[in-house]
C-alpha cells in the first residue's frame, strides 16, 4: 500500500497557494488547505456584497490546484477555473465562484453576514467538500475563519507629497494595489471566529506551511485571526516558510527575502519557524538570509523550485521535490 505521507496544513490564498498545493499534493495524501477569506474584488467581491457570503474565489483555486492530474482532474480542474465572458451580470464570473456559493445556497443556514439563503457555520465547510468530491480533489479545503473579514494595510508614503505620512487602507484590493511601503496588516473584524476544522487540522498536523504568495493579503491574515494564531504557535507541528521568487508589486516592492521574514516575526513574535525554502537563483545576500532564518529558530533550505521560463513562478515538480527532501529530513 502506498504510504500516506505527513498530515500537512498549508496556508495561503491565491496564486502562491495554488503553486505549493500543486506541489504537496504530489508529496503527501493528507492535505489541508486553509485559506484567506478576505477578499472583496472581482467575482468573489460582488457574490460577496450581493449575498454576504465567503468570498469563494481564493478557496475555488486552492481546490483546483488539488484536482488531480488525469482527465477527470483536468477537466474539472478547467470548468471551476472558467471564467464567462458576456455583456450581461455573469461577467467576469468564475463557473467554480457560483458553484461553491449554490452549494452553500443548498445547504441551507444563514449567511454569516445575516442574508438569508447564504451559508451557515456547517454548510460553508459541507460545501467546500461537496466540490472537492467532485473535482476528485487531493486534498481538503477549509476557510481560516467562519466570517467574511477586510484587511486594513498601514502604509507609509501612500501620498507621493507626503512621503512619511502614515495612512491607513481597507480591502484586500486596495492593500494589494497600494503605493507606498505597507507597514503591517490588521483585520476587521479583529477577532473572527476561527474555522473549527481549521484549528483541528493544524492541532493535528505534522507540518505546517507558510507561503508562498501576496506577503501582507494572503499570508500574514492568518496570524491575525487570534485562536488560529494561537493554534500555530502552540502546535506540535514543525513549520516551512516557503519564500516568494520575486517582491510582489505594489505590495512588496523592493522586499529582499530576509525582509519577509522580519515582517513574519513583527506580527507573530512568538511564531517559531523550523526550516525556510529559497531558490538560490534568487538569493543575493546568503549570509543575511541565514542570519534571519536563524532568528526564527530555523535552518535555511536553498533549492532550485522556480520554472525554467524566468517568471517569478514556482515549478511544481521542483517544489515537490524540495517538500519531499525537507519532509524527510
Amino acid at each position: 500500500m502506498k504510504p500516506l505521507g505527513p498530515k500537512v496544513v498549508a496556508l495561503g490564498g491565491g496564486h502562491g497557494l495554488y503553486a505549493s498545493l500543486s506541489a504537496l499534493r504530489r508529496v503527501t495524501d493528507r492535505l489541508t488547505a486553509v485559506v484567506t477569506v478576505a477578499d472583496d474584488g472581482g467575482s468573489s467581491g460582488r457574490l460577496r456584497r450581493e449575498l454576504g457570503v465567503l468570498p469563494p474565489g481564493d478557496l475555488r483555486m486552492a481546490l483546483a490546484a488539488l484536482c488531480g492530474d488525469d482527465e477527470w482532474g483536468q477537466t474539472w480542474r478547467d470548468v471551476v477555473q472558467h471564467r464567462f465572458r458576456s455583456e450581461g451580470d455573469l461577467q467576469g464570473h468564475a463557473v467554480g465562484n457560483l458553484l461553491i456559493v449554490a452549494l452553500w445556497e443548498l445547504l441551507g443556514g444563514d449567511a454569516p453576514g445575516g442574508a438569508p439563503g447564504g451559508a451557515g457555520p456547517g454548510s460553508t465547510v459541507a460545501g467546500l467538500d461537496w466540490v472537492g468530491r467532485l473535482l476528485g480533489a487531493h486534498g481538503r479545503v477549509l476557510p481560516m475563519a467562519a466570517v467574511p473579514m477586510d484587511i486594513v494595510a498601514e502604509v507609509r508614503g501612500a501620498d507621493p507629497a507626503r512621503p512619511d505620512e502614515i495612512t491607513y487602507v481597507k480591502g484586500q484590493v486596495a492593500c494589494a494595489s497600494t503605493p507606498g511601503s505597507v507597514l503591517g496588516v490588521s483585520l476587521v473584524p479583529a477577532d473572527p471566529p476561527a474555522c473549527p476544522e481549521a484549528l483541528a487540522a493544524v492541532d493535528d498536523a505534522d507540518w505546517i506551511v507558510f507561503g508562498p504568495g501576496s506577503w501582507f493579503t494572503s499570508v500574514l491574515p492568518h496570524l491575525k485571526v487570534p485562536a488560529l494564531a494561537r493554534a500555530l504557535t502552540s502546535s506540535r507541528a514543525r513549520r516551512v516558510v516557503a519564500l516568494n521568487l520575486a517582491p510582489q508589486p505594489g505590495e512588496t516592492d523592493d522586499f529582499s527575502p530576509q525582509t519577509h521574514l522580519e515582517v513574519l516575526q513583527a506580527h507573530a513574535p512568538d511564531l517559531r519557524v523550523d526550516v525556510v525554502l529559497a531558490d538560490a537563483g534568487v538569493v543575493d545576500d546568503t549570509d543575511a538570509l541565514d542570519k534571519a532564518v536563524r532568528r526564527l529558530g530555523g535552518r535555511l533550505v536553498l533549492s532550485q523550485v522556480a520554472a525554467d521560463d524566468g517568471s517569478p513562478r514556482h515549478e511544481p515538480a521542483r517544489l515537490a521535490q524540495a517538500f519531499v527532501q525537507i519532509f524527510s529530513d
